[in-house]
C-alpha cells in the first residue's frame, strides 16, 4: 500500500469513528452536524486514499499545494474506482446535506439521517474492501455502528413525511416559516442523489416555498425526488442500504433567471455540468484533438445539449463537454471502427487562395 494512501484511509477510519459515535450520542446538541461534517470528511479522506492507491492524482495543476474538491473526487471515483452513478449520488447527497448544515440552517428528520448514514457506511465498507481489501467492521466494534431505536424507512414515506410537515409549518397563523424553509433546504440537497448539477440556493427555496403555499403536490414540486428509491437487506449489524433510481415524471429544466414556478428543478451551475474541454476529451479516450473532432461529428455530440455546452464570455466562445460526451466517446472507441471515422469526418484543410 501507498504510504500516502494508507494515512488518507486511517484519517478516513478516524472521521468514520467520530461520525458514528456523533450518531450513537445521547446528546441531541449539534449531534445532527456533527454527524454529516465527520461523515463527508471520512468519505473525502477515503476517496482520495482510494484514488492515490490507483495512481491517480489528487492535486489540481497550477496551484500550489491545493488537493483536488471533494466533487472532483467523486468524480474521479467513478472513471477509475468503477463506482456506480447511484454510489455517487449517495457521495454528493451526503456532500450536499453536510454543505447546508455547516454553512447555513437546514433540517433533516432521524429517519432521513439514518439513512444516510447507514448508506454512508454500507458504502465505506464496499470501498474499503474494493480497494485496500478491509473491512470496516476490521475496524469499528459493532457498538458504534448507526444505531436506530426504530427500523429504517423507506425514503419514499421519509420525503412524504416532511413534505406534509413543510405544510403544516407554513399554514397561516403557524409563524413557522424558518423551520419550514430548513426543511426545504434538506430536501433540495435530497436531490445531489439524481444529478451532480444541483446546488441549494434561496431562490429554489423562494420558489419551492411559493408553490406549496398554492397547493403544489410532492411529485410537482420535487420531480427529481420521485426517482428515487433505497434497498434496505439484513437487520441488525448486518444490515444494508442502498438508494436507487426508478423511473419518474418527466423532469423540465428551466433557466436560472426564468420567472416560472414549474417546479424544484433547474439548471444551477453549468460550468460544474459541461468541464471538460475538446482537447481534454479526446485525451481522456486516447485520441488526438483531430481525432477528438472526427469521432464528436461522427457522433453528433455537437448538437446535442446534454453533452456540450458553450460558454461565452465578452468577444469568446468555449465548448466545454459534460461526462455524457465522455461516456458517448468511449463507446465509441469501443465499439466504431476509428480508421473508418477518421476518413468520414476528418478536417478538411482549406483550399488555397486562386491567384
Amino acid at each position: 500500500m501507498r504510504r500516502v494512501s494508507r494515512t488518507l484511509k486511517t484519517k478516513a477510519i478516524s472521521s468514520f469513528r467520530r461520525a458514528t459515535t456523533a450518531f450513537n450520542g445521547i446528546d441531541d446538541d449539534g449531534r445532527q452536524t456533527a454527524v454529516l461534517l465527520h461523515l463527508q470528511h471520512a468519505f473525502e479522506m477515503l476517496l482520495k486514499g482510494a484514488l492515490r492507491q490507483k495512481g491517480v492524482e489528487v492535486f489540481e495543476r497550477g496551484t500550489v499545494g491545493r488537493s483536488i474538491s471533494y466533487e472532483k473526487c467523486v468524480r474521479l471515483s467513478r472513471q477509475h474506482l468503477s463506482l456506480t452513478e447511484e454510489q455517487c449520488g449517495t457521495l454528493r447527497a451526503i456532500d450536499s446535506m453536510r454543505d447546508d448544515e455547516q454553512h447555513w440552517i437546514a433540517d433533516f428528520s432521524e429517519g432521513l439521517l439514518y439513512l444516510h448514514a447507514r448508506a454512508g457506511l454500507t458504502l465505506f465498507d464496499e470501498i474499503l474492501e474494493s480497494v485496500f481489501s478491509e473491512r470496516l467492521a476490521d475496524h469499528l466494534p459493532e457498538r458504534v455502528l448507526p444505531i436506530s431505536t426504530s427500523p429504517p424507512a423507506d425514503i419514499e414515506v421519509l420525503i412524504d413525511q416532511q413534505f406534509k410537515q413543510v405544510q403544516e409549518l407554513l399554514r397561516p397563523g403557524n409563524r413557522k416559516r424558518v423551520e419550514a424553509r430548513a426543511i426545504l433546504r434538506g430536501l433540495l440537497a435530497l436531490e445531489s442523489h439524481t444529478s451532480e448539477d444541483v446546488a441549494v440556493n434561496e431562490r429554489d427555496v423562494n420558489r419551492v416555498e411559493k408553490g406549496i403555499r398554492e397547493g403544489g403536490a410532492l411529485d410537482q414540486v420535487f420531480p427529481r425526488l420521485s426517482t428515487l428509491g433505497t434497498t434496505i437487506a439484513g437487520e441488525g449489524s448486518t444490515l444494508t442500504v442502498h438508494f436507487t433510481k426508478r423511473q419518474g415524471a418527466p423532469v423540465t429544466y428551466i433557466a436560472a433567471d426564468d420567472p416560472r414556478e414549474a417546479a424544484a428543478v433547474r439548471e444551477v451551475d453549468l460550468q460544474r455540468k459541461y468541464y471538460i474541454p475538446p482537447n481534454k476529451l479526446a485525451e481522456r479516450v486516447g485520441l488526438t484533438s483531430p481525432r477528438g473532432v472526427a469521432l464528436r461529428r461522427e457522433l453528433g455530440i455537437d448538437n446535442d445539449g446534454d453533452c456540450v455546452h458553450e460558454f461565452v464570455f465578452g468577444s469568446q466562445r468555449h465548448k466545454r463537454y459534460s461526462d455524457n460526451a465522455l461516456r458517448r466517446m468511449k463507446e465509441g472507441v469501443a465499439t466504431l471502427d476509428l480508421d473508418d471515422v477518421w476518413e468520414r469526418n476528418k478536417p478538411r484543410r482549406r483550399a488555397r487562395a486562386q491567384s
